[in-house]
């Protein structure tokens, strides 16, 4: 009975370019998620742990973070940061950041023997409750797993990266394996047969969950590439070039050409939309630099909503920089203050932005879980567990099926017109994003001219 379907089926035409097309599909998912599943486990796994940052945070350091609000006030900002050099002979001030809840320390970060430290000092005594290396805080620990593997340097990003957009891939192709090609049934398509056993089960484990999930693993995905290093470059040129992201009048300096330093070099917690604004320069012209109480009435007056950060001036031309974007994209400022004048140089705000810098803002907040506070952190629990469900689903199913001594991989098409055309569309899509097309060009001449050449090696990925 199963010859006599088999003979239909390669007498159907329809039918035989449907199975190609399936069989082709199948393939390029199969090997995308054999290799980029570990890397797409450390995605989801690390993001679901930095998705609430504040809340461990401020448990892991609460001796650090919260004093008792005492009835004086607070310090002088010159005053906290008097205790800190005192502390701290050798270090130099970068920045200073103040937070909304009047029980948090400030926060003031210095460099001192070539290592970022956050000091935390008691606003209404000027104690220090304590430091922490920047770099061996919890959660930069787990950020820098998240976006470098902990490994840190160009090669991980790109790798993580590459990931991401293969992620994509794998999205697209699993949503047409999924789709019913025959009669459409509940069971296995939009809910899963809990009473099947085997492959089926597990497929059934894979499949289901992964179309319910798709969209918000999608989203998650795109709203994270603005950080990448190809894609984000891309995405940054394109919101430059269409006058979508940070407004003309921001560069209205421009004419000094001594600075060509960006925002993200000078500035500490800033917004996306500003990191590659060219920082204006201050003008010496003899005068005395403005004290930080100064710099702070300047973000008072300018309304600039806590927790927000003050970069310190780099050389006799640089600026204060006021920056926030850890609250609601809505309260997002970038202020560039002249060092010596007190006058602004450069204020660009959320209602500034270009409609594409504005989408990404809400992007990025929504992907830190930060855009409808606690429903937007679960979520995003969500999608990260079910994206590690989805992983060890495959995996099991991917035993399920595996011959021994094989790698157990879906049959190769023998219609070589369908297996063009779905290579040149992924050859597309390796055009919209630049790695996948790379990493397709190096599988493609790995299988012509080494694969090819190494029976062993072939055999075991037949």
């Amino acid at each position: 009975m199963e010859a006599v379907k088999i003979e239909k089926t390669l007498q159907n035409p329809k039918k035989r370019t449907r199975t190609s097309l399936y069989q082709t599909v199948w393939r390029w998912h199969f090997y995308a998620g054999l290799i980029f599943a570990p890397f797409l486990m450390i995605l989801a796994f690390s993001g679901s742990i930095y998705l609430f940052k504040p809340q461990i945070e401020s448990m892991l350091y609460q001796d650090l973070y919260y004093v008792q609000a005492e009835g004086s006030s607070p310090l002088s900002p010159s005053a906290q940061v008097s205790k800190v050099t005192e502390t701290y002979p050798d270090g130099t001030i970068t920045s200073i950041l103040y937070y909304d809840d009047p029980a948090r320390t400030t926060e003031i970060e210095l460099m001192e023997n070539g290592q970022m430290l956050s000091v935390f000092v008691n606003p209404y005594n000027g104690e220090i409750t304590g430091s922490l290396n920047h770099d061996e805080k919890f959660t930069e620990i787990v950020k820098k797993l998240h976006s470098e593997l902990m490994i840190g340097g160009t090669v991980a990003n790109r790798i993580v990266e590459l990931a991401a957009c293969w992620a994509v891939i794998l999205l697209i192709t699993g949503l047409y394996i999924w789709w019913p090609r025959n009669k459409a049934s509940i069971l296995g398509t939009i809910l899963p047969r809990f009473n099947s056993e085997g492959r089926t089960f597990w497929r059934d484990m894979h499949a289901v969950p992964a179309f319910w999930l798709s969209v918000f693993i999608l989203i998650f995905i795109t709203t994270g590439l603005p950080w990448s290093g190809v894609m984000g470059e891309q995405i940054n040129r394109l919101a430059t070039s269409t006058n979508t992201g940070y407004p003309p009048f921001a560069q209205s300096f421009e004419e000094k050409p001594e600075s060509i330093v960006k925002t993200k070099d000078v500035a500490e917690n800033g917004p996306w939309a500003t990191e590659n604004l060219s920082v204006p320069v201050s003008s010496p012209n003899g005068y005395v630099p403005i004290s930080l109480e100064d710099v702070t009435y300047i973000a008072k007056k300018e309304e600039i909503k806590r927790p927000y950060t003050i970069s310190m001036p780099e050389g006799e031309k640089g600026v204060y920089t006021i920056a926030t974007s850890d609250t609601k994209p809505g309260d997002n400022a970038t202020l560039h203050v002249d060092q010596y004048t007190g006058s602004v140089l450069s204020d660009v705000r959320f209602d500034d932005y270009g409609m594409m810098a504005k989408a990404i803002t809400l992007g990025i907040a929504f992907h830190e879980g930060r855009l409808f506070g606690f429903a937007n952190q679960m979520l995003g629990l969500i999608v990260c567990l079910g994206l590690v469900g989805l992983v060890i689903s495959s995996f099991m199913m991917w035993r399920k099926r595996k011959p021994d001594g094989k790698i157990g991989s879906p049959a190769k098409s023998k219609d070589k017109k369908i297996t063009r055309t779905v290579f040149f569309i992924m050859v597309a899509m390796g055009v919209i994003m630049p790695l996948v097309g790379i990493s397709i060009i190096g599988v493609f001449l790995f299988d012509r001219f080494v694969l090819s050449k190494i029976k062993p090696l072939k055999v075991w990925l037949s």
